[in-house]
């Protein structure tokens, strides 16, 4: 009976000493650089239930500069996928995709940026965009 606390505080010394080097090494590792782009900012705004159904153009402006050409917008149905207005292109800036869109009153969209195995939308050294979903409503 004695033993078994020093063996669980042994262990529990031994876990511990692990996770803090892991902790340490991974420190070392996180960059801006290393790590993938991420959704900072859409037009419209995730969550948005009073969006202008003229509305034009979506944007998705990311953390970092992305290759050009490259994009993964997936649908989870028809029904809530806006009907397409144009080309799909980035600003000048390299982080905002534009998506010239026909959207219609009333509805709901939901877009997912790189969703399971489409994962297209990727900074200037290859790493894929963490997965966005983007949901919004337009007014009747």
């Amino acid at each position: 009976m004695k033993n078994k606390p020093k063996l669980i505080s042994g262990i529990a010394i031994a876990s511990t000493m692990l996770a803090v080097a892991a902790l340490a090494q991974a420190a070392r590792e996180y960059s801006v650089k290393a790590l993938p782009p991420s959704v900072v900012k859409t037009v419209p705004q995730a969550g948005a239930t009073d969006v202008d159904p003229a509305l034009k153009e979506l944007k998705f402006t990311f953390s970092k500069d992305m290759v050009k050409g490259n994009w993964s917008v997936c649908q989870v149905s028809k029904e809530h996928f806006p009907e397409s207005g144009g080309k799909i292109h980035y600003l000048p800036d390299r982080r905002t995709r534009v998506m010239p869109v026909k959207l219609q009153p009333g509805r709901t969209y939901v877009l997912w940026l790189n969703l399971g195995k489409f994962q297209s939308f990727r900074d200037t050294e290859g790493h894929s965009s963490v997965p966005y979903q983007l949901v919004f409503e337009t007014r009747p």
